[in-house]
């Protein structure tokens, strides 16, 4: 596997285990599930979610579907999905620290190289 390949692959799997955690998550304090388990809406959501981010082409320059230029997701599962993020992203922190730095670190890199591209069209 080359180096872009497995990077990509990678970038995907952390994408899946962030919306999987963010998911039960929200699931276990909102639908009052076993931690760990999810209810059917929940499951058919994550399932959704992963469908999604393996057939997206715009992986490779996005850091998350809220970043991404085209919103793939369909009206009523991005409503869920935002639901699901409100509430469970300010709790990760709690619940999974090292995983909600990162996604915050990539989130203010993406928004740093954002920024810089813009000033640098805009000097030429």
């Amino acid at each position: 596997m080359t180096t872009m390949k497995k990077d990509l692959s990678e970038k995907r799997l952390k994408e899946k285990q962030i919306v999987e955690e963010m998911i039960k998550l929200y699931c276990h304090k909102a639908h009052h599930s076993q931690s760990g388990q999810l209810c059917s809406d929940c499951k058919a959501l994550l399932k959704y979610a992963q469908q999604k981010s393996e057939k997206c082409p715009f992986m490779e320059n996005k850091t998350f579907c809220s970043a991404c230029k085209v919103h793939c997701y369909s009206a009523e599962m991005r409503e869920k999905m935002r639901t699901v993020m409100r509430f469970s992203g300010p709790k990760m922190l709690l619940y999974h620290p090292i995983l909600a730095i990162w996604h915050i670190s990539v989130t203010i890199q993406q928004k740093v190289s954002k920024k810089q591209i813009e000033r640098n069209q805009v000097k030429r």
